[in-house]
């Protein structure tokens, strides 16, 4: 699976987890949408949770690198299938436990557990030194939505995490 990224270069590049895919070339860097190609959009106001049943959508994932200060205002107006991500907790030193807050590898890497590609994850993951960390915290979850059949399934597994 194809890693893309619509690269805003609005945060702080000595912490940017886009940028360290893009230097161990993991991931390809979009300095516009137009050049940014359509795949599974890795979007927080999609209406649908990712799901393993999106495995067939596409083998391009893309996410949206951009401080969470502006993401609100972003336009995520990349084509493709847009998806949120469900419940996870961030394992990132400036997010520490915040749920939602991921970095852009902690978002890829639970795209990929997600579809199937924990190894893929993992190696993603360990270019970063929190990396297995982010799997340890959200194992359960992983899990669980991983296991699902479709969106509504992975929405139900939350609904149970975020009740708690």
């Amino acid at each position: 699976m194809e890693l893309h990224v619509r690269y805003e270069g609005d945060d702080d590049p000595e912490k940017c987890t886009a940028r360290q895919l893009a230097s161990f070339d993991l991931a390809e860097l979009h300095h516009s949408t137009p050049a940014t190609p359509s795949g599974v959009v890795l979007n927080p106001h999609a209406e649908q949770a990712l799901s393993p049943a999106d495995r067939s959508e596409s083998d391009r994932l893309v996410a949206l690198d951009c401080s969470w200060r502006t993401a609100e205002r972003e336009a995520f107006d990349i084509r493709g299938t847009h998806r949120a991500l469900p419940f996870l907790v961030a394992a990132n030193p400036v997010n520490f436990g915040n749920p939602f807050e991921l970095t852009t590898v902690e978002a890829f890497a639970a795209a990929l557990v997600i579809l199937g590609e924990r190894d893929r994850a993992k190696h993603v993951l360990s270019k970063v030194r929190w990396g297995e960390t982010f799997l340890d915290l959200n194992a359960e979850p992983l899990r669980r939505y991983a296991d699902c059949e479709d969106s509504a399934d992975v929405v139900a597994v939350q609904d149970e995490y975020l009740a708690d």
